[in-house]
């Protein structure tokens, strides 16, 4: 039965009200790619409108139906949201991995939930609310990614300063306090080529991020697929600059590294964690541990060498972490010439072995959930670590994290950035995102530092206009 009735879908993307540090830098948050797809696989029939928080706090709109996705860190906000227009007597749709990893705790504060990706019943979905028939749970299955919709970016603020395109989705490791696997599967599952370069020419930033976890891959089938896609960037003449997350194998194939500087590439992110190969090995770091501790310097040397920024995420608060080895992690960071520094907390998130591992130990200390999801943001110590106390833990990582985020030093690595790259973007890129965590894990304890402010001041507004000239 079809409808000529109009209905309305109010998409929301809730931010997580205890720390929004990362929300301060706008150019640190990136559009909610699963609603743009959402909004796009929606009948034409419906009026859609997506509120983002990381720019307007919520307020109640009106809606027929109202979709929420979430993280751990922004799932509380989503259920507060749920709530308000569950009061009014409005259907509410819960989805994303942290009602994907605890399906049974979202189906108390919403009317739907969503399990799993939400492509392949989405249209199901409105069917069923159409007829009213709209049922409790959903469960979505991994398909193949061929075909996939073009996102509603139209729907977007239009001050978001990166664009995102994806081209894969899954992992085929599995890191032990990561859910990726558990959410999009163990293999990695490819977009044709033609669909993500479509999806690309549309994107209206000048800046893009790739946000596959791995946009290269651990394979030389998976690396060919990358340099077939920076070459036809370049052939098309698709002149952007952008970042992407990849492993530390990214410098095996130097072809790679060429194309991918060639058709943009400014900065590329690289999971290190640990420069303790056994603190690896617990991890179940597979790729680091055969590279090899003592060869991750000549990985950050060759990225440099094509221009191309190398940020590195570290973890404090591993299982045989001490004082003594986190001020040795900081040590080796700041020897290194890595560019920009990821240095978070471990977080035992929902779906992951870690969690599940802590939990049955009695090793969580927030557990008021799910209140306490709002802690779940990588900046706080929400467990209890194994030798050393609680209170023992944060003061130390404080005390790292002054270090590796002293103005001075993110300054130094700025200047040495530019040296080395010989490129403006890569290391404005690269000081952004050191700015970023400093501001993030010390929101409340520093003056939020303005990077334009500092870069017009001593660089002059030139640099800034001319930050993508090679």
């Amino acid at each position: 039965m079809r409808t000529n009735k109009k209905f309305k879908l109010l998409l929301v993307n809730p931010l997580n009200k205890r720390r929004v540090g990362l929300a301060q830098n706008r150019d640190s948050i990136y559009p909610p790619m699963a609603l743009g797809i959402i909004a796009a696989l929606t009948p034409g029939h419906w009026e859609i409108e997506l509120h983002d928080e990381n720019f307007e706090p919520f307020s109640f709109k009106e809606a027929d139906l109202v979709g929420i996705t979430a993280l751990t860190a922004t799932i509380t906000r989503a259920y507060e949201i749920a709530a308000v227009y569950r009061e009014h007597g409005i259907k509410t749709i819960l989805g994303g991995i942290h009602v994907s990893m605890l399906p049974e705790e979202a189906a108390q504060y919403a009317d739907c939930i969503v399990k799993g990706e939400a492509e392949g019943i989405w249209q199901s979905i409105i069917r069923d609310f159409e007829h009213g028939s709209l049922q409790p749970f959903y469960e979505g299955k991994l398909l193949p990614l061929a075909g996939s919709v073009t996102p509603r970016i139209d729907l977007y603020n239009k001050d978001y300063e990166f664009g995102t395109v994806q081209t894969t989705r899954g992992c085929p490791m599995a890191c032990d306090f990561c859910s990726v696997h558990t959410f999009n599967g163990n293999c990695y599952r490819t977009r044709p080529l033609d669909e993500v370069l479509r999806d690309l020419e549309q994107i209206p930033q000048q800046n893009v991020y790739f946000i596959d976890d791995n946009l290269v891959g651990h394979n030389k089938i998976m690396a060919k697929r990358a340099v077939d896609l920076f070459k036809e960037m370049v052939r098309r003449g698709i002149k952007k600059d952008w970042w992407c997350s990849t492993s530390l194998n990214v410098a095996d194939n130097e072809e790679v590294l060429e194309w991918a500087a060639k058709s943009g590439c400014r900065m590329m992110f690289l999971g290190i964690e640990s420069e303790d190969i056994e603190q690896l090995k617990a991890n179940n770091k597979k790729v680091n541990v055969r590279i090899g501790v003592d060869h991750f310097e000549g990985v950050f040397q060759k990225l440099n060498q094509y221009g191309i920024a190398a940020l590195g995420a570290f973890i404090y608060g591993l299982e045989t972490d001490t004082p003594e080895k986190m001020r040795a992690r900081t040590d080796y960071i700041l020897n290194s010439g890595i560019d920009a520094i990821q240095a978070t907390l471990l977080t035992p998130l929902p779906g992951t072995l870690l969690f599940d591992r802590y939990l049955k130990e009695g090793r969580i200390v927030y557990n008021n959930f799910p209140q306490d999801w709002e802690r779940y943001h990588y900046a706080e110590v929400v467990f209890k670590p194994l030798l050393m106390e609680r209170d023992e833990l944060e003061n130390e990582v404080n005390l790292n994290w002054a270090r590796l985020y002293d103005l001075k030093q993110i300054k130094y690595r700025f200047i040495r950035s530019l040296k080395k790259t010989r490129n403006a973007t890569a290391s404005i890129w690269s000081m952004t995102n050191n700015i970023q965590l400093r501001n993030l894990v010390f929101e409340n304890e520093i003056e939020f530092f303005d990077l334009k402010s500092f870069l017009n001041e001593t660089f002059g507004l030139d640099m800034l206009k001319n930050s993508t000239d090679k």
